[in-house]
């Protein structure tokens, strides 16, 4: 399967998005205080998870993006 233009994009789309509201929730996070030590180690996990996705989608996205350009060239 080859990945056009539209599908770069909306891997780019979703990869913002999660570091977008992940950056977002790590200022809340630091914000809260007296939680127990568990909820900050699995939220800390979440977040480590979640912006490896972003950089993942992100890192396809451009590629799918930086081919279609070269192929149309």
């Amino acid at each position: 399967m080859k990945l056009e233009r539209k599908h770069a994009l909306v891997l780019l789309g979703i990869a913002v998005w999660n570091v977008v509201t992940y950056v977002t929730f790590i200022k809340n996070l630091a914000a809260t205080n007296g939680r127990p030590t568990g909820y900050y180690v699995a939220h800390t996990v979440l977040i480590v998870v979640n912006l490896g996705i972003a950089g993942l989608l992100g890192k396809w996205g451009y590629r799918a993006l930086k081919s279609e350009r070269t192929a149309t060239d």
